[in-house]
């Protein structure tokens, strides 16, 4: 792991593990990121975060058939080297908690995963199960808003009654960049928080309350309103930096509205030219910028949680990735 950024003075909302370290993929195929991370307890503390094994998946579309199949491939396998990492064996029980709020597009992500999941434990309690198939149950509980309890304190009664070797977690996550939103997957076995990454702290589900393993898997599908103006700044110097770069070069003088992103991802503007754009502004680092302005928009309540419009067809096409890859994992002989 390479250079680690000191959060202690920063406000940033996100779920996201490889959001607070510079950290470089481990692999990639085609087009799909895929990035390991072990954090001791150490570096977990600087990025508030938990130890563990935290792996990322950053894709570009899970709309397409192709793409969604390749999608659902890579993920299988990074759950199954998760599952390895952490002992679970071929004849282990699997429960499957889908967090979240099926009737808020964005929040929806688990209890539509569950409704996608293969569960076998009913036909084991009437007899075996067929070779290449292990016993799983499945459970969406609901948001404390509906129930009124804690999912963590009702996890600890169905596992005391079902008594599952593992845990795995379905839920929605926030990030705190646009271009993450509906594009990366993270999954961990450091457990998770229901509702961190939007200032809604429940209490944690993970291997150290539960007693057994559990693996976290979530999607961000919102990003906050500060994040996506310190986003437009940055990509006001890209394009500046880009114009600069090609004021005299006669293609571009015939082309409008160029994507500047696709020709250079590392476009850089020197300190003087952001002062000449944005004045004091331009002076301040990232942290500072995104620090001031979360200062301007949380007191007025203008540090909305947005979603991209099509969200419902999306998180439909990205329910459907997750369920498929959990059923591949967990069963050998799913088809």
């Amino acid at each position: 792991m390479s250079h680690e950024v000191d959060l202690k003075n920063s406000i940033l909302r996100t779920d996201l593990a490889v959001e607070l370290l510079n950290t470089k993929p481990t692999k990639q195929v085609d087009d799909i990121k895929i990035t390991n991370i072990t954090l001791n307890e150490e570096q977990a503390k600087k990025i508030n975060k938990k130890e563990g094994n935290y792996t990322t998946i950053e894709f570009i579309d899970a709309t397409d058939k192709e793409n969604k199949r390749k999608l659902t491939q890579i993920f299988k396998e990074e759950l199954k080297t998760l599952m390895k990492i952490n002992n679970i064996k071929e004849i282990d029980t699997c429960l499957v908690i889908g967090l979240g709020n099926e009737k808020v597009a964005p929040d929806s992500l688990g209890p539509l995963v569950i409704n996608k999941t293969l569960v076998t434990n009913h036909i084991y309690l009437y007899g075996d199960l067929e070779k290449g198939f292990r016993r799983v149950c499945a459970l969406a509980p609901g948001v404390m808003g509906e129930t009124g309890i804690e999912t963590s304190d009702l996890l600890k009664s169905v596992v005391k009654e079902i008594k599952p070797d593992f845990i795995i977690v379905v839920d929605a996550l926030a990030a705190s960049s646009a271009e993450r939103v509906n594009k990366t997957v993270q999954m961990t076995d450091a457990g998770i928080n229901p509702g961190s990454g939007v200032g809604n702290k429940r209490k944690e589900i993970s291997k150290e309350i539960l007693k057994i393993p559990v693996i976290a898997i979530g999607i961000p599908t919102v990003v906050d309103a500060a994040s996506i103006v310190n986003d437009t700044i940055n990509y006001l110097y890209k394009h500046f930096a880009y114009q600069k770069e090609n004021l005299n070069n006669p293609k571009t003088k015939l082309t409008a509205n160029v994507n500047y992103l696709k020709y250079s991802k590392d476009l850089k503007i020197n300190q003087e030219d952001k002062q000449k754009i944005l004045g004091m502004v331009g002076s301040l680092d990232e942290v500072e910028t995104k620090n001031l302005i979360y200062e301007i928009l949380n007191p007025i309540g203008y540090n909305l949680m947005v979603t991209p419009k099509e969200e419902d067809f999306i998180i439909e096409k990205l329910a459907e990735v997750i369920s498929k890859g959990i059923n591949e994992a967990l069963h050998q002989n799913y088809e």
